[in-house]
């Protein structure tokens, strides 16, 4: 078994070490990059803006990166009055680690739903939330927290981009490398790679491997697109990943 690793840097290359240490055959192949998002330059004031009782949400690990180096290039803590959430373990470890303050996330699957189920966040009436993010993205989120009565302000932390590459080639360089199974970690990757390879080699080699993605809502998307062999991990983090892999 050969896999093809389609996470970004530097959770694809971490994922690719670990396969590799465990004896595997596996490469990275990040089909997105990251870069500082457009309201960063508004952060410290969205922060100083939050009182005891606001609510401040991370969904992702890079939102997390990006808006700590912009807080230390401004010099700025982050705050100690807003209640801190996060979308997954990942996340909340991440946050945690760069605030020092206790976060709360959703135990079981990293998705809006589930979030937006924990005890804390079904009275909101009157309290800002300030949601940290890439570009576009978790829209459910802001709005059902505004349903409920919240003062809802997103920050663009990163943006994501696609990278650029020659589908035949890399077509036939995977396919050459006998890759069987495929790990993708969003809807947004799994059309790329589906768009990116030439149909030739989609009909005759990606859509034969076996593909292994993060949510029920991703398999249905495979499955329209082609796919037969799909496994679901029971997270999204590495560690998930690992387990699905072996």
């Amino acid at each position: 078994m050969s896999i093809l690793v389609t996470r970004p840097s530097p959770a694809g290359d971490q994922l690719v070490s670990r396969l590799r240490a465990l004896g595997q055959v596996a490469w990275s192949f990040p089909l997105i990059e990251f870069s500082p998002g457009r309201e960063l330059p508004q952060l410290a004031g969205h922060l100083g803006a939050l009182q005891a009782g606001d609510l401040l949400f991370a969904l992702s690990q890079h939102a997390v990166e990006f808006a700590h180096a912009r807080l230390q290039q401004d010099s700025q803590r982050w705050p100690d009055a807003p209640r801190y959430f996060a979308i997954g373990r990942t996340t909340a470890l991440a946050l945690h680690t760069e605030s020092g303050q206790h976060i709360r996330y959703p135990l079981d699957r990293e998705t809006s739903e589930v979030l937006l189920q924990l005890p804390e966040l079904q009275t909101v009436v009157g309290k800002r939330a300030l949601i940290l993010r890439g570009n576009g993205g978790r829209e459910l989120l802001g709005d059902t927290l505004r349903e409920r009565g919240a003062e809802v302000t997103f920050c663009e932390c990163y943006q994501r981009s696609h990278k650029h590459y020659d589908g035949a080639e890399e077509a036939m360089r995977w396919q050459a490398r006998g890759i069987t199974t495929l790990v993708v970690t969003s809807g947004e990757m799994l059309q790329q790679l589906w768009t990116l390879i030439p149909q030739w080699y989609r009909e005759n080699w990606l859509l034969r491997c076996r593909l292994l993605v993060v949510s029920e809502r991703l398999a249905n998307l495979a499955r329209e697109l082609g796919w037969q062999d799909i496994r679901i991990a029971d997270n999204a983090d590495n560690d998930a990943l690992l387990r699905a892999l072996q």
